[in-house]
Protein backbone atom coordinates (compact mmCIF):
# COMPACT_ATOMS: atom_id res chain seq x y z
CA UNK A 1 0.00 0.00 0.00
CA UNK A 2 1.02 3.55 -0.62
CA UNK A 3 0.65 6.53 2.03
CA UNK A 4 1.19 9.76 1.18
CA UNK A 5 0.53 12.62 4.02
CA UNK A 6 0.96 16.20 4.55
CA UNK A 7 0.61 18.95 7.34
CA UNK A 8 -0.05 22.05 8.19
CA UNK A 9 -0.01 24.33 11.25
CA UNK A 10 -0.62 27.60 11.88
CA UNK A 11 -0.92 30.72 15.09
CA UNK A 12 -4.76 31.82 13.55
CA UNK A 13 -6.31 35.20 13.46
CA UNK A 14 -6.93 36.02 16.84
CA UNK A 15 -3.46 34.30 18.67
CA UNK A 16 -0.24 35.79 18.78
CA UNK A 17 1.36 32.70 20.14
CA UNK A 18 1.23 28.99 18.11
CA UNK A 19 0.83 26.31 21.11
CA UNK A 20 0.08 23.53 18.82
CA UNK A 21 2.99 21.16 17.45
CA UNK A 22 3.15 18.25 15.29
CA UNK A 23 5.79 15.73 13.45
CA UNK A 24 5.36 13.57 10.49
CA UNK A 25 8.03 10.51 10.69
CA UNK A 26 7.34 9.36 7.23
CA UNK A 27 9.81 6.49 7.42
CA UNK A 28 7.74 4.52 10.13
CA UNK A 29 4.07 5.83 9.53
CA UNK A 30 3.50 8.17 12.68
CA UNK A 31 1.71 10.92 12.95
CA UNK A 32 1.49 13.19 16.12
CA UNK A 33 -0.64 16.37 16.94
CA UNK A 34 -0.78 18.44 19.97
CA UNK A 35 -2.39 21.02 21.10
CA UNK A 36 -0.73 22.84 24.05
CA UNK A 37 -2.68 24.71 26.95
CA UNK A 38 -1.23 27.29 29.36
CA UNK A 39 -1.11 31.04 27.73
CA UNK A 40 1.99 32.61 29.56
CA UNK A 41 2.58 29.01 31.73
CA UNK A 42 4.12 28.34 28.19
CA UNK A 43 1.49 25.82 26.02
CA UNK A 44 3.92 25.96 23.39
CA UNK A 45 6.53 23.81 25.64
CA UNK A 46 3.59 21.09 26.58
CA UNK A 47 3.16 20.35 23.27
CA UNK A 48 6.43 20.41 22.15
CA UNK A 49 7.56 17.59 25.30
CA UNK A 50 4.42 15.68 24.50
CA UNK A 51 5.52 15.48 20.47
CA UNK A 52 9.14 14.94 20.93
CA UNK A 53 8.52 12.57 23.72
CA UNK A 54 5.86 10.44 21.45
CA UNK A 55 8.27 10.44 18.09
CA UNK A 56 11.90 9.31 20.25
CA UNK A 57 10.17 6.47 22.43
CA UNK A 58 8.65 4.94 18.79
CA UNK A 59 11.40 5.63 17.09
CA UNK A 60 13.49 4.30 19.68
CA UNK A 61 11.27 0.80 20.17
CA UNK A 62 11.81 -0.16 16.48
CA UNK A 63 15.41 -0.70 16.53
CA UNK A 64 15.23 -1.88 20.45
CA UNK A 65 12.01 -3.98 21.38
CA UNK A 66 13.17 -4.05 24.77
CA UNK A 67 12.82 -0.34 25.72
CA UNK A 68 10.61 -0.07 28.84
CA UNK A 69 6.92 0.41 28.31
CA UNK A 70 5.08 2.91 30.36
CA UNK A 71 1.71 1.47 30.99
CA UNK A 72 0.11 -1.99 31.13
CA UNK A 73 -0.65 -3.50 28.06
CA UNK A 74 -4.30 -4.89 27.24
CA UNK A 75 -4.73 -8.25 26.27
CA UNK A 76 -4.73 -8.25 22.26
CA UNK A 77 -2.76 -4.81 21.70
CA UNK A 78 0.02 -4.91 18.69
CA UNK A 79 3.45 -4.13 19.47
CA UNK A 80 2.73 -0.62 18.15
CA UNK A 81 -0.57 -0.14 20.13
CA UNK A 82 1.26 -1.13 23.14
CA UNK A 83 3.88 1.23 22.38
CA UNK A 84 1.96 4.69 21.58
CA UNK A 85 0.16 3.48 24.57
CA UNK A 86 3.45 3.67 26.25
CA UNK A 87 4.41 7.37 24.25
CA UNK A 88 1.70 9.12 25.49
CA UNK A 89 1.60 7.42 29.22
CA UNK A 90 5.80 8.90 29.81
CA UNK A 91 5.17 12.12 27.71
CA UNK A 92 2.55 13.19 30.43
CA UNK A 93 5.18 12.21 32.89
CA UNK A 94 7.57 14.61 31.43
CA UNK A 95 5.14 17.65 31.26
CA UNK A 96 4.19 17.39 34.51
CA UNK A 97 7.94 16.93 36.06
CA UNK A 98 8.17 20.01 33.95
CA UNK A 99 5.66 21.79 35.15
CA UNK A 100 6.85 20.81 39.13
CA UNK A 101 10.21 21.90 38.01
CA UNK A 102 9.74 24.95 36.32
CA UNK A 103 7.77 27.11 38.57
CA UNK A 104 6.75 29.60 35.19
CA UNK A 105 4.96 25.96 33.40
CA UNK A 106 3.19 25.58 36.07
CA UNK A 107 -0.53 25.07 35.09
CA UNK A 108 0.68 24.37 31.41
CA UNK A 109 -0.54 21.45 29.51
CA UNK A 110 -1.82 19.69 26.41
CA UNK A 111 -3.87 17.41 24.18
CA UNK A 112 -2.40 14.70 22.37
CA UNK A 113 -3.47 12.33 19.44
CA UNK A 114 -1.22 9.91 17.95
CA UNK A 115 -1.64 7.60 14.91
CA UNK A 116 1.00 4.72 13.69
CA UNK A 117 0.14 2.67 10.50
CA UNK A 118 1.41 -0.72 10.01
CA UNK A 119 0.22 -2.50 6.82
CA UNK A 120 -3.43 -2.12 7.05
CA UNK A 121 -3.37 -1.67 10.95
CA UNK A 122 -3.92 1.85 11.98
CA UNK A 123 -3.23 2.43 15.74
CA UNK A 124 -4.51 5.43 17.60
CA UNK A 125 -3.91 6.40 20.72
CA UNK A 126 -5.67 10.11 21.90
CA UNK A 127 -6.09 12.63 25.37
CA UNK A 128 -7.72 15.50 25.03
CA UNK A 129 -9.91 17.87 22.76
CA UNK A 130 -7.83 17.19 19.41
CA UNK A 131 -9.47 14.80 16.81
CA UNK A 132 -8.53 12.07 14.44
CA UNK A 133 -11.45 11.34 11.89
CA UNK A 134 -11.39 8.49 8.95
CA UNK A 135 -13.51 9.74 5.95
CA UNK A 136 -14.39 6.18 3.91
CA UNK A 137 -16.35 6.28 0.93
CA UNK A 138 -17.42 9.88 1.89
CA UNK A 139 -18.63 9.66 4.86
CA UNK A 140 -16.60 11.20 7.93
CA UNK A 141 -16.42 9.18 10.75
CA UNK A 142 -14.95 10.86 14.44
CA UNK A 143 -12.45 7.81 16.23
CA UNK A 144 -11.38 9.67 18.96
CA UNK A 145 -13.92 10.66 21.65
CA UNK A 146 -13.10 14.87 22.84
CA UNK A 147 -12.34 14.79 26.83
CA UNK A 148 -13.91 18.06 27.29
CA UNK A 149 -16.98 18.91 29.74
CA UNK A 150 -19.17 19.95 26.99
CA UNK A 151 -18.63 16.53 25.16
CA UNK A 152 -19.43 14.46 28.24
CA UNK A 153 -22.57 16.42 29.02
CA UNK A 154 -23.41 15.40 25.16
CA UNK A 155 -22.77 11.77 26.24
CA UNK A 156 -24.91 12.30 28.96
CA UNK A 157 -27.70 13.62 27.40
CA UNK A 158 -27.70 17.06 29.22
CA UNK A 159 -26.58 19.26 26.28
CA UNK A 160 -27.53 18.35 22.41
CA UNK A 161 -24.43 18.34 20.47
CA UNK A 162 -25.84 22.54 18.97
CA UNK A 163 -26.00 23.61 22.76
CA UNK A 164 -22.48 21.73 23.36
CA UNK A 165 -20.88 23.68 20.11
CA UNK A 166 -22.39 27.31 21.48
CA UNK A 167 -21.30 26.46 25.12
CA UNK A 168 -18.48 29.25 26.80
CA UNK A 169 -17.49 25.94 28.69
CA UNK A 170 -15.90 24.36 25.11
CA UNK A 171 -12.34 24.93 26.67
CA UNK A 172 -13.01 23.08 29.99
CA UNK A 173 -10.80 19.26 29.51
CA UNK A 174 -11.29 16.24 32.04
CA UNK A 175 -8.65 15.16 30.84
CA UNK A 176 -5.31 16.11 29.55
CA UNK A 177 -1.32 15.88 29.90
CA UNK A 178 0.51 17.13 32.18
CA UNK A 179 -2.56 17.88 34.72
CA UNK A 180 -1.74 14.66 37.15
CA UNK A 181 1.15 12.30 37.28
CA UNK A 182 -0.56 9.98 35.67
CA UNK A 183 -3.42 9.56 33.00
CA UNK A 184 -5.83 7.64 31.07
CA UNK A 185 -5.33 6.98 27.73
CA UNK A 186 -7.58 6.02 24.97
CA UNK A 187 -6.05 3.73 22.89
CA UNK A 188 -7.77 1.28 19.97
CA UNK A 189 -6.88 -0.39 16.47
CA UNK A 190 -8.86 0.31 12.61
CA UNK A 191 -8.50 -1.65 9.72
CA UNK A 192 -7.82 0.30 7.16
CA UNK A 193 -9.21 -0.23 3.74
CA UNK A 194 -8.22 1.32 0.53
CA UNK A 195 -8.28 4.79 -0.35
CA UNK A 196 -8.97 5.62 3.20
CA UNK A 197 -8.01 9.29 4.46
CA UNK A 198 -7.17 9.98 7.83
CA UNK A 199 -7.01 13.56 9.34
CA UNK A 200 -6.28 15.03 12.67
CA UNK A 201 -6.14 17.84 13.72
CA UNK A 202 -6.43 20.90 16.80
CA UNK A 203 -9.85 22.19 18.04
CA UNK A 204 -8.67 25.26 15.90
CA UNK A 205 -9.80 23.38 13.07
CA UNK A 206 -13.24 21.96 14.51
CA UNK A 207 -15.23 25.03 16.18
CA UNK A 208 -14.25 26.71 13.06
CA UNK A 209 -15.33 24.15 10.41
CA UNK A 210 -17.46 22.04 10.27
CA UNK A 211 -17.78 18.11 9.59
CA UNK A 212 -19.27 18.10 6.24
CA UNK A 213 -17.02 20.99 5.31
CA UNK A 214 -14.23 19.01 6.14
CA UNK A 215 -15.23 15.94 4.31
CA UNK A 216 -16.08 17.94 0.90
CA UNK A 217 -12.09 19.43 1.40
CA UNK A 218 -10.54 15.75 1.72
CA UNK A 219 -12.36 14.86 -1.75
CA UNK A 220 -11.96 17.62 -3.27
CA UNK A 221 -7.96 18.09 -2.68
CA UNK A 222 -6.08 14.73 -3.55
CA UNK A 223 -3.15 15.76 -2.19
CA UNK A 224 -3.06 15.24 1.05
CA UNK A 225 -0.44 18.40 1.66
CA UNK A 226 -2.93 20.79 0.03
CA UNK A 227 -5.79 19.42 1.77
CA UNK A 228 -4.23 20.27 5.16
CA UNK A 229 -3.40 23.80 3.96
CA UNK A 230 -6.64 24.22 2.46
CA UNK A 231 -8.55 23.26 6.04
CA UNK A 232 -6.56 25.78 7.86
CA UNK A 233 -6.77 28.55 5.57
CA UNK A 234 -11.35 27.99 5.46
CA UNK A 235 -10.49 28.07 9.63
CA UNK A 236 -8.84 31.69 8.86
CA UNK A 237 -11.54 32.53 6.68
CA UNK A 238 -14.25 32.04 9.15
CA UNK A 239 -12.64 33.62 11.85
CA UNK A 240 -9.26 31.65 13.08
CA UNK A 241 -10.17 32.23 16.94
CA UNK A 242 -7.51 29.48 17.65
CA UNK A 243 -3.87 28.27 16.52
CA UNK A 244 -4.99 25.56 13.53
CA UNK A 245 -2.85 22.64 13.23
CA UNK A 246 -3.72 19.65 10.54
CA UNK A 247 -2.51 16.59 9.20
CA UNK A 248 -3.89 14.62 6.37
CA UNK A 249 -3.02 10.97 5.75
CA UNK A 250 -3.96 8.76 2.64
CA UNK A 251 -3.78 5.40 2.36
CA UNK A 252 -4.09 4.53 -1.38
CA UNK A 253 -3.56 1.22 -3.68
CA UNK A 254 0.09 0.70 -4.39
CA UNK A 255 0.03 0.75 -8.35
CA UNK A 256 3.27 -1.63 -9.25
CA UNK A 257 1.42 -4.71 -8.96
CA UNK A 258 0.48 -7.27 -11.31
CA UNK A 259 -2.41 -5.63 -12.40
CA UNK A 260 -1.17 -2.15 -12.91
CA UNK A 261 1.73 -4.21 -14.86
CA UNK A 262 -1.29 -6.05 -16.96
CA UNK A 263 -2.94 -2.50 -17.57
CA UNK A 264 0.14 -1.19 -18.83
CA UNK A 265 0.93 -3.95 -21.59
CA UNK A 266 -2.53 -3.53 -22.98
CA UNK A 267 -1.79 0.25 -23.34
CA UNK A 268 1.87 -0.81 -25.34
CA UNK A 269 3.51 -4.30 -25.78
CA UNK A 270 7.19 -4.39 -24.33
CA UNK A 271 6.47 -1.18 -21.25
CA UNK A 272 7.77 -2.28 -18.17
CA UNK A 273 5.76 -2.03 -15.64
CA UNK A 274 5.84 1.27 -12.98
CA UNK A 275 8.59 1.06 -10.07
CA UNK A 276 7.51 1.27 -6.56
CA UNK A 277 6.20 4.62 -5.09
CA UNK A 278 7.33 6.02 -2.13
CA UNK A 279 5.78 7.52 0.25
CA UNK A 280 6.02 10.95 1.06
CA UNK A 281 5.41 13.30 3.93
CA UNK A 282 6.23 16.43 6.04
CA UNK A 283 7.86 17.22 9.49
CA UNK A 284 5.98 19.92 11.50
CA UNK A 285 6.43 21.36 15.01
CA UNK A 286 5.53 24.70 16.79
Amino acid sequence: MKIESGGCSDVGRIRTNNEDSYRILTPLNLFVLSDGMGGEAHGEVASAIAVETVVTHCAEAESNSSVTLFCDPRPGWSERTRRLASAVHLANRKIYRSAEENEEQQGMGATLTVAWIQGDRLSVAHVGDSRAYLLRAGGLHQLTSDHSLVAEQVRRGILTRVEAEQSDMQSVLLRALGALPEIEVDTEEHQLLSRDILVMCSDGLTRMVTEPEIAGTLQAETDPQCAAERLVQLANEYGGEDNITVIVVRYDPQRNGWFSWLRSGKRGAGRRAPGKSESNGSAGGL
